[in-house]
């Protein structure tokens, strides 16, 4: 692998464990604000929904400019959306901000890792950044548990700097903490290098950026290889994204855990995830990677199984369990749609494809599971809801299976 692969992930894992904290602190803030149940989905959406509004302008311009250098300005973005948490800001509007940034960060740092790499070392290589993203993802999670527990210390900011005169917080400490980790990737980031890959220039104009877009969408979800892999993440990263609220809610109702604690415990889901990646990488080719999809049937069948746990230690084996099925399942499918992108488009372009599809999906769903908060519809109620759904459209990818393998183009090779 060469340096500059190395680090991305060290980019990846700091940046990572960053927004993880950040959203466990903008929970906090929510909840100090004494806000309604149903703002806490939203502050998932608000994070995710440039994702979507800005993919057709995004992976145009990690192909326009040098990668490391559309990876600077992203984590710029970062930082600056947590100066606005710390100035008083509302969090919802605090993570819209660092949202942007992510939205640009992500085409380029997924197209740089695919400029880098041959396809043979797709999976291997998707093996390392999950692996790495999900130990950002545990670490994140505990800072973010860490950074609102009574263990920090109380500062008080000067009073003219910001606007929390009405709603005192105690977490500028916290935010501090935020602004440094973010600071730091923005630092690193000057370190990766350009990878040489350059593509004819298109126009910017909004109309055919955003036409263009649509058509590079319909030719990846034509593609028979690119639309199951596309089906299965965008189904998986909507699924995930509420999951990670269901887990906290189901901390608290059920295990009578505080944020804090269940914070931790929706950390420990990413153990199992690096296994699962770490498995992946090591005995899944790209060409095999659609051999996985029967997981996803087990995946749905263990979502219930939450309802029945009454432990902590049967919460934590259960979630690591779902954490290695995840991971071991979505590292060749994400291999397996970078690599089919990556030859039907372009890295950039491709990477902001896959990015629409699946924000739109974690769009949807959050924006029902805010609706179900809303009207209190019980945990049970939801969590069979999410099982049927992964059961079903994973049911009716294997089923096609066959056919799809016979297709013109299924090769990825």
């Amino acid at each position: 692998m060469p340096r500059t692969f190395y680090l991305l992930l060290i980019v990846q894992f700091i940046s990572t464990i960053a927004d993880n904290a950040f959203l466990i602190v903008a929970i906090a803030r929510v909840i100090e604000l004494s806000s309604a149940d149903w703002v806490t989905p939203v502050l998932k959406i608000g994070f995710t929904v440039f994702y979507v509004l800005l993919a057709p302008f995004v992976g145009p311009l990690a192909d326009a400019i040098p990668k490391g250098r559309v990876m600077i300005l992203a984590n710029a973005f970062k930082v600056g959306a947590v100066m606005l948490l710390l100035y008083g800001v509302d969090p919802v509007l605090s993570l819209l901000f660092g949202g942007l940034g992510a939205a640009v960060y992500a085409p380029a740092k997924y197209g740089l890792m695919t400029e880098l790499l041959p396809p043979k070392d797709l999976v291997r290589a998707n093996g390392f950044f999950e692996s790495t993203t999900v130990c950002a993802v545990i670490f994140g999670t505990v800072l973010g548990g860490v950074l609102i527990s009574p263990i920090m210390p109380h500062i008080d900011l000067p009073a003219d700097y910001s606007h929390f005169d009405s709603t005192p917080t105690q977490l500028v400490a916290a935010m501090l903490c935020l602004v440094g980790l973010n600071v730091l990737a923005l630092v690193f980031n000057f370190g990766v290098t350009d990878s040489g890959k350059r593509y004819p220039a298109h126009s910017f104009h909004p109309v055919e950026v955003i036409l263009r877009f649509f058509k590079e969408n319909a030719v990846l979800w034509r593609d028979p290889l690119g639309g199951i892999s596309m089906s299965v993440t965008t189904l998986l990263w909507g699924v995930g994204a509420t999951l990670q609220l269901i887990v906290l809610r189901w901390a608290n109702e059920t295990l009578g855990l505080s944020l804090a604690q269940g914070a931790y415990l929706q950390g420990v889901t990413a153990f199992g995830a690096i296994a699962g990646a770490v498995l992946a990488s090591r005995y899944v080719s790209l060409h095999q990677a659609i051999n996985v999809l029967p997981l996803g049937i087990v995946m749905g069948m263990l979502f219930p199984v939450m309802l029945a746990v009454q432990s902590v230690l049967m919460a934590v084996l259960l979630l690591i369990l779902l954490g290695t099925l995840a991971g071991f399942f979505i590292v060749p499918m994400n291999a397996l749609l970078q690599h089919r992108g990556c030859s039907l488009l372009t890295a950039g372009r491709s990477i902001a494809v896959q990015g629409f599809n699946e924000n739109a999906g974690m769009l949807v769903m959050l924006a029902v599971y805010a609706v179900a908060t809303a009207v209190q519809l019980s945990l049970h109620t939801l969590i069979w809801s999410f099982a049927v759904m992964v059961i079903g459209t994973m049911a009716a990818l294997v089923l096609s299976r066959e056919k799809l393998l016979k297709a013109p183009g299924a090769n990825p090779y």
